[in-house]
């Protein structure tokens, strides 16, 4: 209607019958230009790889500022293969607190969302996947020097049952199977997704299953199984789809706007770039160890500054990094007792037993240095640990080689360096008198009488006199 009284408004050739429709027409066009200028935008954020205190930081600090947007929608759209625990829980309590709603979108074709992606889409408002996706495998992991914890209900249930011919029993073997520690969190792990199916009124029962049996689906799976709300191609179509769909936030429903929305895509800024590459823990370590080796080297070197400002700057980020990520103390314990063992190598003649002790003592903490539970995402690989170790053992090298060196080379100072020196008798002696030794005149006393300028030798110091004997013409030794 608006549209076609402002066709008529530039007709007529009268001012004031064009200036009224024209005032009509903008006053029937009028909600709809102002629905158009105060369109809420979507806020899209993206998470690649494992959940990490920077992602998880990057995706709290992005759901906060779509809420002081006023943005419609947060659109996460996801490819992870897991992550840590801790961080995945932040990120589910800002979506559950959230008041903008937060879809996430498993895409593009080919991603996933295993893990920890499969509890934040649980815990999503609405739950998408782009065809080409999976998602499951949400059993908890374990990293460590051990063998890696078995499926519930896979080869342990087997040996269980031949263990016991099939009989009675088996369920309570099979309960009992695995450690104290593994149920634990296997029941945990369940009980939360378990809760997050049933606040968003989702399969709860495959989600117990991805758990406990670390299944995985399909898009076209999921979506048959109610797993997920819907299937789409990419963001573009997913707002499509979106549009007019009615969703509870905070207990009041509301319905979505987004066919027309304006998208933006919020990126990391330096903030999560520089957590995410020191909350790397191989990176966390090689900077506690750059830190470790610039502060004894300006303990040992005092002066030098720049190994001590260095040191200083690499340890404190690795102690920040290790405050972000599951240190285990008993990891971190021995990585400073190897270091406190390498350093004492240089001052105790140990012949290299603490210098040994040391290395060894570095590599199975920085093994051990990730809590298991953290996934193997996150354990510090082993050629990073073997390069640890390397470091270590080339510095204890250095070190053994640098004081059989020093055992070898002549005393240049003190009583010791005195004896076996020659000198030159000053004046005519009977046993007591001067002379030139190492270029300094010395009080001397002799068994037997000496003349001026007759050469001697030093066999002994008592105090400040030297006891001397004359030295055989054709000897040659050092000259004063």
């Amino acid at each position: 209607m608006g549209a076609a009284l402002l066709k008529k408004a530039l007709r007529p050739r009268d001012p004031w019958r064009r200036l009224r429709y024209a005032a009509v027409a903008l006053f029937a066009l009028w909600p709809a230009l102002a629905g158009a200028a105060t369109a809420q935008p979507v806020l899209l954020l993206t998470l690649e790889g494992a959940v990490s205190p920077a992602t998880a930081d990057y995706m709290v600090r992005g759901i906060r500022q779509a809420a002081e947007r006023g943005a419609a929608l947060v659109v996460l759209q996801v490819d992870t293969p897991g992550g840590l625990d801790t961080a995945m829980r932040n990120v589910i309590k800002e979506i559950l607190a959230s008041p903008v709603p937060v879809a996430v979108f498993v895409g593009p074709s080919g991603a996933r969302a295993a893990s920890a992606g499969t509890y934040i889409l649980y815990a999503s408002h609405i739950a998408a996947m782009a065809p080409g996706t999976n998602l499951g495998a949400a059993t908890p992991v374990q990293i460590g020097l051990g063998q890696p914890s078995k499926e519930p209900g896979g080869a342990e249930k087997e040996k269980t049952k031949k263990k016991n011919g099939g009989k009675k029993g088996e369920s309570k073997d099979e309960e009992t199977s695995g450690s104290t520690m593994e149920r634990k969190q296997v029941h945990d792990a369940a009980a939360y997704i378990r809760s997050l199916a049933q606040l968003r009124g989702r399969n709860v029962e495959w989600a117990e299953r991805a758990v406990r049996e670390a299944v995985s689906l399909s898009a076209a799976e999921a979506l048959k199984l109610h797993v997920i709300d819907l299937e789409a191609q990419n963001v573009k179509d997913l707002l499509k789809k979106l549009d007019g769909r009615k969703v509870t936030v905070q207990g009041v429903k509301r319905t979505l706007e987004t066919r027309n929305a304006e998208v933006i895509a919020l990126e990391p800024d330096w903030r999560s770039r520089l957590l995410a590459v020191i909350a790397n823990p191989s990176v966390a370590l090689i900077l506690m160890m750059l830190g470790m080796y610039g502060l004894i080297f300006e303990m040992l070197n005092p002066g030098f500054v720049l190994p001590g400002v260095i040191g200083g700057i690499c340890l404190l980020l690795a102690l920040y990094a290790f405050q972000l990520l599951p240190v285990n103390y008993a990891g971190l314990g021995l990585i400073l007792l190897g270091m406190a063992f390498i350093v004492a190598e240089a001052f105790l003649p140990s012949f290299g037993a603490l210098g040994i002790g040391g290395v060894i003592a570095l590599a199975i903490g920085a093994v051990i240095l990730i809590e298991p539970t953290a996934g193997a995402e996150f354990a510090v690989p082993l050629p990073v640990v073997a390069a640890i170790a390397a470091a270590g053992g080339a510095l204890v090298l250095f070190t053994v080689l640098f004081a059989l060196k020093a055992r070898k080379r002549p005393v240049v100072s003190g009583r010791e360096q005195m004896v076996g020196s020659i000198g030159e008798v000053l004046e005519d002696m009977e046993q007591e008198g001067w002379a030139r030794v190492e270029s300094e005149r010395w009080r001397i006393v002799s068994a037997r009488p000496l003349r001026r300028g007759q050469k001697i030798r030093v066999v002994g110091v008592t105090g400040l006199t030297l006891r001397v004997e004359a030295e055989a013409d054709d000897n040659s030794g050092r000259q004063a």
